[in-house]
């Protein structure tokens, strides 16, 4: 005979699926109160950190500002008080930072300041953390241009520059003026006639249909044969430079003739411009005003333009503290009338060279 085994009733469950028990909503509360703590803390030390580098990317634009007025002090001849300059550049940037004592160093030469802020954190305080110290350094080095685009077509002989500066760097604003090499009489090496090259007159060939000429030290750079501008020049562009400061090239070597004639680039000056005398349309009265040195913007030969540079000062008296005594021009003369200077290119025109020859044009750069 068949037992009969009595089945296990069981009642099934009606709850849906994802659908927690009781007990299971509660451990789920008591894990995400647990998780929360830590969430907050690292969401709360994520702020502060960001605080933290938002404030140094102030604190590096304000050193850098500082780094490069006092490099630009410097470069000029006066350093002056460089705590202050730095500090006042420091404070304008981010007013509660503190400027340490600028530090000159050189090869290359450079200045180095260094910024410091305390930085207020927001949750840090609740695990003892109140405040950071944070700091930034911009050294700043200054040099001679190594090469670059001149906004004037034209080049000074190496001789011209001694002659002008007495030998030295340039120290003053007495204006001077210059004749292109034909009708100088100043005593530097080259032929009779003043030309270093045959058909040259320190016109150089522009780059393209302007009136800007691209050279580097160490490098020849090619001439525009006549003595009217370059061609690519126009009236208004030698108006747009009066009363400005640009950089012009030095050189120290010339050779060829006519459109195969080259300039050697030795260095870079800067010359403030004030006045011209050429022809036609750039007509001026620069040839008239006379001239302090009576030297060339040109002269030279094949050999180093400086030999004997600078010791015949013209019809004016010698060095960059001459005076300008005048003895004007012919209408065949062609001038320009300025002065040579200490200047900081301002543009990214001309690129930093450390080793390029200090002629008192200075190009400043960020190097840390």
């Amino acid at each position: 005979m068949q037992r009969l085994t009595p089945r296990r009733l069981t009642r099934r469950s009606t709850r849906g699926p994802g659908v927690a028990r009781d007990g299971e909503r509660g451990a789920t509360a008591v894990l995400l109160a647990f998780l929360m703590v830590p969430v907050l803390g690292v969401a709360a030390l994520a702020v502060d950190i960001g605080a933290l580098y938002a404030e140094r990317a102030k604190l590096q634009v304000a050193a850098d500002a500082a780094a490069l007025a006092v490099a630009a002090d410097c470069a000029r001849g006066a350093c002056g008080d460089m705590q202050a300059t730095a500090q006042e550049l420091v404070t304008a940037n981010l007013g509660t930072a503190v400027a340490a004592p600028p530090q000159l160093s050189e090869n290359p030469t450079s200045v180095t300041v260094t910024g410091s802020t305390p930085k207020q954190h927001w949750f840090a305080p609740v695990i003892g953390h109140d405040a950071t110290a944070v700091s930034a350094t911009a050294t700043v080095a200054w040099g001679g241009p190594g090469g670059g685009t001149a906004a004037l077509p034209l080049i000074f002989s190496w001789c011209e520059f001694l002659a002008q500066t007495g030998g030295g760097l340039p120290s003053g604003t007495t204006q001077r003026t210059i004749r292109l090499p034909k009708k100088s009489d100043a005593d530097c090496p080259g032929p009779k006639s003043g030309n270093p090259v045959p058909g040259g007159f320190g016109w150089l060939k522009t780059d393209g249909n302007t009136c800007r000429a691209t050279t580097r030290i160490g490098q020849e750079a090619e001439s525009e044969p006549g003595n009217n501008p370059s061609k690519g020049c126009e009236p208004e562009d030698f108006e747009a430079l009066r009363n400005r400061t640009v950089l012009l090239p030095i050189y120290d070597q010339a050779g060829g003739n006519g459109n195969h004639a080259w300039y050697r680039v030795y260095a870079y000056a800067a010359f403030t411009i004030t006045d011209w005398d050429f022809s036609g349309q750039y007509k001026g009265q620069a040839c008239d005003a006379g001239s302090g040195t009576g030297t060339s913007a040109g002269t030279g030969t094949g050999t180093s333009a400086g030999a004997g540079g600078g010791k015949d000062k013209g019809n004016g008296k010698g060095g960059d503290g001459g005076t300008d005594d005048g003895g004007g021009a012919g209408g065949s003369d062609r001038c320009i009338r300025g002065y040579f200077t200490r200047f900081v290119e301002p543009t990214d025109g001309f690129f930093y060279d450390s080793t390029a020859p200090a002629l008192g044009a200075w190009i400043l750069r960020l190097i840390r």
